[in-house]
């Protein structure tokens, strides 16, 4: 549990699910004063969908803190946030079941943080998630909950595990060597410059943000616009 002496206490939490559903995993790690990780914990959920995972995170963090000391949560989920902060209430109130009469999906893991929540000071915060430059703790929950999902077993400062990798589902993971590129790339990028969606909004290394479902290609340090690319690689 976390001492009582501090005035507040900030965690980030999140869930992996490769293939939703598919194999997958949980993480929750905790700040000192600097927002720098000094506890997390990891595991293994074998298969199931990333909505299991975000509020299987969500659960063992407020299992695992103190429920006396003042929590700050940041989650890159929309949905676990929204079920806890928005629905949860109504939920509640209809014998858990939806506006449409329909019972709550996660109804067992719903329950139990609601049960958890009671009585506690936490305050949810959205982060958007695979930013360049985004949250520090969001960026270490979302590597342990990954690698907890590829290799299924536990991890974690209590078990003395080392600081959870790159995903290996997330390019442009900072200070990861980057593949080489095709002939063609490396020459300026011509049509042979793989280009992908984006599956989140994040921003370029020009300044310029892209949106969810824009093009974007692999440069020297990550990811961003395809003319942009061209530029770095070239």
């Amino acid at each position: 549990m976390i001492g009582r002496m501090r005035e507040r206490a900030v965690a980030a939490c999140d869930g992996a699910s490769k293939g939703n559903p598919g194999p997958a995993g949980w993480a929750w790690v905790l700040a000192d004063a600097s927002e720098n990780p000094v506890r997390w914990e990891a595991g293994p959920l074998g298969r199931t969908t990333n909505n299991v995972a975000e509020l299987t995170a969500l659960e063992r963090l407020l299992a695992s803190t103190d429920p006396g000391v003042p929590l700050e949560v940041r989650m890159d989920s929309q949905y676990a946030m929204k079920a806890v902060t928005t629905w949860l209430p109504g939920w509640k109130r209809n014998g858990w079941k939806t506006a449409a009469g329909k019972p709550v999906a996660n109804q067992e893991l719903v329950v139990r943080i609601d049960e958890l929540l009671d009585g506690r000071s936490v305050e949810f915060r959205y982060v958007p998630a695979h930013q360049v430059d985004g949250d520090r703790l969001n960026d270490f929950a979302d590597r342990a909950a990954s690698q907890a999902a590829v290799v299924q077993e536990a991890a974690g400062s209590g078990l003395g595990s080392p600081e959870p990798p790159p995903a290996p589902d997330v390019p442009a993971a900072r200070g990861k060597a980057p593949r080489r590129a095709s002939g063609a790339a490396r020459k300026g990028g011509g049509s042979s410059a793989r280009t992908i969606k984006a599956k989140f909004a994040g921003r370029c290394l020009c300044g310029r943000s892209y949106a969810a479902g824009e093009p974007i290609a692999k440069n020297d340090q990550g990811w961003g616009h395809p003319e942009c690319r061209t530029v770095a690689a070239g």
